[in-house]
């Protein structure tokens, strides 16, 4: 069962909260990121040892495994864009095709356990790698492809939405489940 791909250009939360899970990026402070991931994993955990961690709420949503597995490659790909961005003048980014991932990859078919493992190894290297970054090079930038600029600052702020609004994805289904 494919999933209809998500095209939405989401810079937007870098102005505003998000109307579905209600998180506001635009007011984190930079300092503050890296304690915002570490929490974010740790919630992760229980997701993933849920009994219905598998199972789609319906045909076009993913699992919390999938959704899972999507946040430990968002750490992972962040990861090397902010190292790209302190290290070179205004980079590139290369295209990221989060669908395409996820269906080559066979999210739905990892081990739960080893996604979390993973998910943790690269949500600590990724606020680590906030933390590390020199206050003088927070204005540094790099671009993606569509011409969306980002500085080490606002690339934490875009970030940061993603995984937060995906816990909202998998516990909200939980919710709508319930209430039914």
């Amino acid at each position: 069962m494919t999933i209809t791909p998500d095209t939405k250009n989401w810079t937007w939360v870098l102005e505003r909260a998000c109307p579905e899970c209600g998180f506001d990026a635009s007011i984190v402070p930079l300092n503050e990121l890296p304690q915002d991931i570490r929490e974010n994993v740790i919630a992760w955990g229980p997701v993933l040892e849920r009994d219905d961690v598998r199972d789609r709420p319906d045909d076009s949503t993913w699992s919390a495994l999938e959704y899972a597995a999507h946040v430990r490659d968002v750490f992972r790909i962040f990861g090397v864009r902010l190292a790209r961005i302190v290290g070179e003048d205004d980079p590139l980014f290369e295209n990221w095709d989060q669908d395409a991932t996820a269906v080559a990859e066979r999210y739905g078919e990892q081990d739960p356990a080893t996604v979390g493992r993973e998910l943790s190894i690269a949500g600590e290297a990724l606020a680590a790698a906030f933390e590390a970054v020199p206050a003088g090079d927070i204005g540094r930038t790099g671009r993606r492809s569509d011409g969306a600029v980002f500085t080490v600052e606002t690339l934490g702020r875009y970030l940061i939405h993603d995984p937060v609004h995906h816990l909202w994805d998998v516990s909200h289904g939980s919710e709508r489940e319930a209430a039914v």
